[in-house]
């Protein structure tokens, strides 16, 4: 059955270091896919202007083009901060993508994640999304981050816990395509963030599993009929 599924990140690449791969599996089997971003993510940068907010949307509409996904609203809450919004407000933008394209499927951050704006977005989503009769929407993905989920420590954030892998082997290289798309925010080895990082927590997560290279979900709704 064909899918509509919406995608809630915080900043624009999160998307794709989280779930490249599985985007483009959706795509490839004539499922629709909306991301939704909250942050222009440079924001929070000691040495932020204009041009790093261009060169970010130039890298979104790349990754998009290469993962064959459509960006729906991009909002600018401000990056890293948040947590200064009643929460009710990031609600109520989620709510609007809920209710213009009526998902299926969504997919958004996991709460145990160091960085607050994933956690918040996490929270609205599932906020959002609170069960109600008729609800179309009958399955909710959380995704890990690198260089966020694994910076989260049990003890603080919680803990990310897969119970769905999605092999993406033959995925991987169109996925290194749209990584090198936000060449900006990639960092070098051995960082997490890295490609070459993001690769090996594909290979770590297809290991688990019984294949070369996967990408991990937490799965916290089902609903079957």
């Amino acid at each position: 059955m064909t899918e509509i599924v919406l995608v809630v990140v915080a900043h624009s690449d999160d998307e794709t270091i989280s779930m490249a791969g599985t985007i483009i599996k959706h795509v490839s089997q004539g499922d629709k896919v909306i991301v939704v971003s909250m942050t222009d993510g440079v924001g929070a940068r000691d040495i932020t202007n204009i041009d790093d907010a261009n060169r970010r949307k130039i890298s979104a509409d790349a990754a998009s083009k290469e993962l064959g996904f459509q960006w729906c609203d991009c909002y600018e809450f401000t990056d890293n901060a948040m947590d200064a919004y009643p929460l009710i407000e990031v609600v109520k933008a989620v709510e609007k993508a809920k209710s213009e394209h009526k998902p299926t499927l969504v997919y958004t951050h996991s709460g145990a994640d160091l960085n607050v704006d994933h956690r918040v977005v996490a929270n609205a989503v599932l906020t959002a999304f609170r069960p109600q009769p008729n609800e179309v929407c009958k399955e909710i993905r959380l995704f890990e981050v690198a260089s966020a989920t694994d910076y989260g420590n049990p003890s603080i954030t919680g803990l990310f816990a897969p119970n769905l892998f999605v092999d993406i082997t033959s995925k991987w290289a169109s996925k290194e395509r749209a990584l090198e798309a936000y060449s900006a925010e990639m960092r070098d080895y051995p960082h997490s963030r890295s490609i070459k990082g993001i690769k090996n927590l594909a290979e770590l997560r297809g290991n688990q599993v019984g294949c070369n290279m996967a990408e991990a979900f937490e799965v916290i709704r089902k609903i079957e009929h």
